[in-house]
C-alpha cells in the first residue's frame, strides 16, 4: 500500500474513483501496475536534446532521478522540454530565441505538470535559460520540488593551459587582428569542449547552478560535479527521494523561496563574479512569488557582497576547479561566517541552510575559493548603475577589471549584427563607446547577448580601450567594460533610443552611475522628433514575445505573477 494519501494530491483528478477508470487505462498501457496509479505522480522533467553539449547528459541524469522517485514510493513521469542553447545561437538571429525559452521552458513544464496533475516535480537542466526557466516554473506550480544542474564540462587544454568556449570566441577576434593563424584557431576549436556539460566558466549556466544551491531549491553539492562524472548520478537519484520527503512534509517552493533566500542568491552571484543574466532570472523568480525584487535591489546585494571565487572569466579558474576546492557549500559557508547568508531559509533537504552548512569545514589547500574575509575584492563582480542614459537602471560586470570609469564618445549601432561587423572590420577607435541598441526585450525582440561582439573587441586587445552599451544583455562569458539592462530600452523611446554619434558619456561603476551629456531639454526635444521602429517579426513566437514582455528591471516578465494569481495550482 502507498504510504500517500492520494486525497488530498492533483492526482486524485486522473487516478482516484470509478469515473477515473478510463484514464487509469492510460497509465496501464505504460506498463504500470494498479499499486504505480495509486502512488503519487512525480513529473521528471529533463532539457535534454541534442543541440549541445550542455544537454547531452540529462536523459542519463533523469534515469537516476526516476530510481530515486521510486525507492522513495512514488511513480515518476518523465518527460522533456526544449533549449536553446546560447553557444550556438549567439551571433546571429538564433539569439532572439534565448531568453523567450526561458518563458517556453517555464510554460511547457508548468502545463505538461497542470495537464496531468502531478503532485511534485524534479527539473534537470544544463544550458543557461533552462535553469531560471525550470525553477520559475516549480514556484509557479508550488507542488514540492527539487532542481538538480545536470554539470558543467571539463574544460579543455591548449598551449599547457584549461579553456573553455570563451577562448574560441576571443580568438575569432584574434584572428581577425592577425594575432593567431587560421591553423590555431582551428586547434582552438578542436580542443575547447572535450565532454559533455555545460560551459566551464562562472558563466550563465554555471551561476544559476550556484543559485540553485543558495536558494534552496537543490541538494547541496549537486551543482558543482562535472557532467561526465557518475557522481552525477548519485545526486541525481538522491533529488528523486529528496522531492518525496518534500512531499511527505508538504514543503512547496514557496516555502523555499523567499525573499531572504533570493538575497543569498544574489550573495552567490555578485561572490563568484558571476553572470549579468542572474540579474534577469532572480527579478522574474521573484515575480512568480508576487514579491518585488528588481535589478538594483539584485544590485544593492552584489554592493555589499565580498568577491572570493577566482573563476573565469573574470578569473583564472572554470568550475570543475570550483568542486575540487570544496563546492557551493564552502563558499556559502564563508558567506555565512561573515553575515552575508541568511541562515534560517528553508531549504530541499527539510532543514534549514545554517543546518546544511554546520559542519563544513573550509579547505585552506585551495587557491579557486577565498575566505569571506581575504576577498579578491571588496564588492561584488557585478555592479548596478542609474542615471539619465538609464532611469530604469543597467549592470556591468566588474570582475576582473582593471579601471572602473570610462567616459567617451557614442558611436551608435541600431543592431548587433551592424555592430559586429563594425569591430571586425576595426572600424572604431580607443576611447569609443559603442552602442547597441533596439535589441531589448520588445525591441530585439527576446534581448540578445552580445558575447560575438565583445568577444571580438577583446580578442582585438581592446576589452579595456572601449565601452560598450546596450539594452540587450551580455553572455555570462562576457568580459570588459560593457553595460547592459539599460532601461527603457530603444524600442519604447528609451533614451539610449535618443543618442546621436558623438554624444559623450559617462560611466561610472565606482558610484554606479551612467550619464550622457545631455541636459533635460535636449533630451526632451529629441524625444519628440524620435519615432518608433516597426518591429521585425509580425507573427510566430517572437511576436507574441514582444506583445507581452515586460521590462528588464522587472526580469523580463511575461505574466503578472502571483500578485494576480487567482488560485495555486498545487492546491486544485
Amino acid at each position: 500500500m502507498a504510504k500517500f494519501d492520494k486525497k488530498k494530491l492533483p492526482s486524485r483528478h486522473t487516478s482516484l474513483g470509478p469515473d477515473k477508470a478510463p484514464h487509469r487505462s492510460f497509465y496501464y498501457a505504460m506498463n504500470l501496475k494498479e499499486k504505480d496509479v495509486a502512488k503519487p505522480f512525480v513529473g521528471v522533467v529533463s532539457t535534454w536534446n541534442e543541440a549541445a553539449p550542455c544537454n547531452i547528459a540529462l536523459m542519463r541524469q533523469a534515469q537516476s532521478v526516476k530510481k530515486g522517485v521510486k525507492a522513495a514510493d512514488g511513480t515518476p513521469r518523465e518527460f522533456c522540454t526544449i533549449t536553446v542553447t546560447d553557444g550556438i545561437a549567439m551571433g546571429h538571429e538564433g539569439m532572439k530565441s534565448s531568453l523567450i525559452s526561458r518563458e517556453i521552458i517555464a510554460d511547457s513544464a508548468e502545463l505538461t505538470v497542470r495537464g496531468h496533475c502531478y503532485d511534485a516535480l524534479v527539473g534537470v537542466a544544463g544550458c543557461d535559460k533552462s535553469l531560471p526557466g525550470l525553477m520559475m516554473s516549480m514556484v509557479r506550480l508550488n507542488v514540492p520540488s527539487v532542481f538538480i544542474y545536470g554539470g558543467s564540462i571539463l574544460p579543455g587544454r591548449f598551449n599547457g593551459k584549461d579553456i573553455t568556449v570563451v577562448d574560441v570566441f576571443e580568438g575569432v577576434g584574434k584572428h581577425s587582428a592577425g594575432k593567431i593563424s587560421t591553423k590555431d584557431l582551428r586547434k582552438l576549436e578542436l580542443k575547447a569542449c572535450p565532454s559533455a556539460g555545460a560551459c566551464g566558466g562562472q558563466f550563465t549556466a554555471n551561476t544559476m547552478a550556484c543559485v540553485s544551491e543558495a536558494i534552496g531549491l537543490a541538494l547541496p553539492y549537486s551543482a558543482g560535479t562535472p557532467a561526465p562524472y557518475e557522481e552525477r548520478d548519485r545526486y541525481a537519484y538522491q533529488s528523486g527521494k529528496a522531492v518525496m520527503s518534500l512531499l511527505k512534509k508538504n514543503i512547496r517552493p514557496r516555502d523555499i523561496v523567499t525573499k531572504k533566500s533570493l538575497e543569498n542568491a544574489a550573495t552567490i552571484v555578485a561572490a563568484t563574479g558571476g553572470s549579468t543574466n542572474a540579474a534577469l532570472h532572480l527579478p522574474a523568480l521573484a515575480n512568480e512569488i508576487g514579491i518585488k525584487f528588481d535589478l538594483m535591489d539584485v544590485a544593492k546585494i552584489f554592493k555589499k557582497t565580498p568577491y572570493l571565487a577566482d573563476l573565469k572569466p573574470g578569473g583564472k579558474y572554470v568550475a570543475k576547479d570550483m568542486w575540487k576546492a570544496g563546492g557551493v557549500p564552502m563558499l556559502l559557508k564563508t558567506l555565512y561566517d561573515g553575515g552575508f547568508i541568511h541562515g534560517n531559509c528553508i531549504t530541499v533537504t527539510g532543514k534549514t541552510m545554517k543546518e546544511n552548512l554546520k559542519n563544513v569545514k573550509f579547505n585552506l589547500n585551495q587557491k579557486v575559493l577565498r575566505k569571506y574575509n581575504n576577498p579578491l575584492s571588496p564588492d561584488g563582480g557585478v555592479v548596478g548603475l542609474k542615471g539619465n542614459l538609464a532611469p530604469e537602471g543597467a549592470i556591468v560586470k566588474i570582475a576582473g577589471l582593471k579601471k572602473l570609469q570610462f567616459t567617451g564618445k557614442a558611436r551608435c549601432f541600431d543592431t548587433e549584427e551592424a555592430a559586429y561587423k563594425a569591430v571586425q572590420n576595426k572600424k572604431y577607435n580607443d576611447g569609443d563607446i559603442i552602442i547597441i541598441r533596439y535589441e531589448g526585450p520588445k525591441g530585439g525582440p527576446g534581448m540578445r547577448e552580445m558575447l560575438s561582439t565583445t568577444g571580438a573587441i577583446y580578442g582585438q586587445g581592446k576589452g579595456e580601450k572601449v565601452a560598450l552599451i546596450t539594452d540587450g544583455r551580455f553572455s555570462g562569458a562576457t568580459r570588459g567594460f560593457c553595460v547592459g539592462h539599460v532601461g527603457p530600452e530603444a524600442a519604447i523611446g528609451g533614451p539610449i533610443a535618443l543618442l546621436r554619434n558623438g554624444d559623450v558619456i559617462d560611466i561610472d561603476a565606482k558610484k554606479g552611475t551612467i550619464n550622457v551629456r545631455l541636459s533635460k531639454k535636449q533630451l526632451v526635444a529629441r524625444r519628440k522628433k524620435w519615432k518608433p521602429r516597426k518591429i521585425n517579426f509580425g507573427s510566430g513566437t517572437l511576436w507574441k514575445y514582444a506583445q507581452t514582455v515586460g521590462p528588464a528591471y522587472l526580469g523580463a516578465p511575461t505574466h503578472p505573477g502571483k500578485k494576480n494569481e487567482v488560485k495555486c495550482y498545487a492546491d486544485i
